[in-house]
């Protein structure tokens, strides 16, 4: 995924789309690879002429290109780089002040309590078996792309690297997550809560466990009828409250986080005694709709 601002640096982006044959081009190549004279016939224009796109298409990372030998000769392939982009747009709590980024793996936990149903699995392969928590135990699972578990939680160690001198106005942490049921079910709430140094700062209502349509980033072996992806949310703690996605969730502000720790604590989960029991699905890369790491962002002054 793109994570464009407006920054000048991503005008090249922004000029990449700003045209209807470009993006006709994206969604020829949505579907399937294309060469140049596919995509000049499907879009009755000169071969020249959509070279002249694809070169704009590709120096904005949207499009890659390759030389495939096929039928005999070889062919310049044309394929979609990028399958999402996020545009974060100024702010008054953000634009102002400098950002310090970490991004943790979601297999990097650093201690868990996991009930069934459970399990962890690679973009290549599921490590172990389903439904038993001792897996969650292997050195492997620093490689897992998707993890789920019924109730339970998981917890992350994040480092802070910033001097006593800088002062933390907010925090920003992103993830692609959605409930967890029995292969999958897109109407099962799940009240997904989360900690940041043992204080809990909210609950997220998650509708569903995704399946009807595989995650973009679904490896070809991953089966059909389970959870395929989740939804990218975004939590916030500031001097005001906590947040997701711009919804308050609770009065919970910075200075009640013991926040000028060298190193923080994120917990999340579900609580057995939770309303909606809907388990967690946790999505990294290699999985769901946006192929990412954990992301932490530390905005300060």
């Amino acid at each position: 995924m793109i994570e464009a601002n407006t920054d000048k640096k991503w005008l090249p982006l922004y000029e990449a789309l700003a045209s209807e044959v470009r993006l006709e081009i994206i969604k020829l190549l949505s579907k399937e690879s294309m060469n140049v004279k596919q995509l000049a016939a499907a879009l009755q224009l000169s071969s020249a002429i959509i070279t002249m796109h694809v070169k704009k298409l590709e120096k904005a990372g949207l499009v890659a290109t390759q030389m495939v030998r096929k039928d005999g000769g070889t062919h310049k392939m044309c394929s979609l780089a990028e399958h999402d982009i996020h545009i974060e747009l100024p702010s008054h709590s953000s634009a102002q002040y400098k950002c310090h980024e970490v991004t943790i793996p979601i297999g990097h936990y650093t201690e868990f309590e996991i009930y069934p149903t459970c399990g962890l699995a690679t973009p290549d392969r599921v490590i172990g078996q389903f439904d038993d928590p001792r897996y969650f135990y292997t050195p492997e699972r620093v490689n897992a792309g998707i993890l789920w578990l019924g109730h339970g939680y998981l917890e992350y160690k994040v480092p802070n690297y910033l001097l006593p001198s800088q002062k933390i106005i907010a925090i920003e942490i992103s993830l692609e997550l959605g409930s967890e049921a029995p292969g999958y079910n897109e109407n099962w709430p799940s009240d997904i809560f989360f900690q940041v140094n043992g204080t809990e700062i909210g609950t997220w209502t998650s509708p569903g466990d995704f399946g009807a349509e595989r995650g973009r980033f679904s490896p070809s072996w991953w089966g059909d009828p389970v959870n395929q992806y989740g939804l990218l949310k975004v939590l916030r703690v500031d001097e005001v409250g906590s947040w997701v996605d711009g919804h308050k969730i609770s009065d919970v502000t910075l200075d009640m986080l013991s926040i000028n720790r060298n190193v923080w604590s994120f917990r999340l989960g579900v609580h057995e005694d939770a309303e909606h029991v809907g388990g967690l699905t946790l999505f990294g890369k290699g999985f769901g709709n946006y192929s990412r790491d954990i992301s932490f962002r530390m905005y300060y002054e």
